[in-house]
């Protein structure tokens, strides 16, 4: 592996390997870029086959991070790290504390928080050792009703581009995932007078939608041949591609879902059946405003009239995507990338000395 070269070709600010044998951990904290304010973006506790995957895996991540932060209107750059190791460890304390004092050592430049195979637990841990950390239990609380609202906002978007209107009482939407951000999206579909077709590999989530919002169910591996208006992905990512592309029959992807296409080739390919793509991070980013709330000191309410705007963002990818004549998933880049832009194109118009 070509490590400068790889990051450069990332456009990587800096990448930090961190190792404290006495408690066990090996760490990585991989930040993008800090134009818009410093690097936000969770820390991941997987145990990955080799170094180099956890190192690629920071790198994508962190990218990801500055693009959701970027297109959201967030002051924040975008950051990740990962902590190499058996996330089913019950002993966490200081790998959690070694892990918050390299935070700490960034000096502000990097913010973490709960990601995969972490918990609200652990960033207590972090924050022993930094105030760098948010997603703190106590503070911002469950971010699911967030990210779903905004994702509910995106879906109205896209029925708006679709159809002419975000009206969706005579819509159906076959949703994929009844976990937390699933269920509060099924809660404000059924408010908006659609109808719901569900699935989930945990049937008490099933029970639970099904019962409350008049929702119908299907296996797992039938959702994706489900006659519908929208689809929304509220599970794993990586679930539109080569198989399951023929089987859909909507004229809208839009969920909670990270990453889901497999590959970019398959956003080229949704195009090519006529399916309107609302890009997972734009429509998802309510997770991270609602990080931001709490770094920002705002209200609940505030983080959702926040969420709101992913209605107005993602009726700017399309435009974009239709002037420039680019798949909606590179229109949603474009749309990040002028925004890093043009703040860094700013005059700065205060003195510039160094710090003593």
């Amino acid at each position: 592996m070509k490590l400068f070269d790889t990051i450069a070709g990332m456009g990587h600010e800096q990448l930090v390997i961190c190792n404290d044998s006495s408690a066990g951990y090996r760490g990585i904290i991989a930040i993008h870029s800090t134009t818009l304010g410093p690097a936000l973006g969770g820390t991941r506790f997987w145990n990955y086959a080799t170094d180099e995957d956890a190192i690629i895996d920071a790198l994508r991540l962190a990218r990801g991070m500055t693009y959701k932060n970027a297109v959201a209107g967030l002051n924040l750059g975008g950051g990740k790290s990962v902590i190499i190791g058996n996330n089913k460890t019950a002993d966490r304390e200081m790998i959690f504390r070694a892990h918050g004092r390299f935070v700490e050592s960034m000096g502000g430049r990097y913010i973490t928080a709960e990601d995969v195979g972490t918990s609200t637990a652990d960033m207590d841990f972090v924050h022993m050792e930094t105030k760098n950390v948010s997603g703190l239990a106590g503070r911002s609380g469950d971010p699911s009703p967030v990210t779903a609202h905004g994702v509910f906002r995106a879906i109205q978007a896209s029925a708006k581009e679709r159809w002419g209107s975000d009206d969706l009482s005579a819509k159906t939407v076959s949703l994929q995932g009844a976990g937390h951000v699933g269920y509060y999206l099924a809660k404000e579909l059924h408010e908006a007078g659609a109808k719901l077709v569900i699935t989930d590999i945990d049937t008490e989530r099933v029970k639970s939608v099904v019962n409350e919002f008049s929702a119908k169910y299907v296996g797992p591996e039938e959702i994706y041949g489900v006659q519908a208006d929208i689809f929304a992905p509220c599970a794993l990512g990586a679930i539109i591609n080569d198989a399951t592309i023929p089987k859909l029959r909507v004229e809208i992807v839009a969920g909670a879902a990270n990453n889901v296409l497999l590959e970019e080739r398959h956003g080229v390919a949704l195009e090519e059946r006529g399916i309107l793509y609302a890009p997972d991070y734009v429509a998802n980013a309510g997770g991270v405003i609602n990080v931001y709330s709490e770094l920002a000191g705002w209200s609940s309410a505030r983080a959702f009239r926040k969420a709101d705007e992913i209605y107005d963002t993602i009726l700017k990818v399309f435009a974009i995507a239709k002037s420039d004549k680019v798949p909606t998933y590179v229109a949603a880049d474009r749309l990040a990338e002028q925004r890093i832009a043009a703040v860094a194109g700013m005059v700065r118009t205060w003195p510039q000395w160094p710090n003593k």
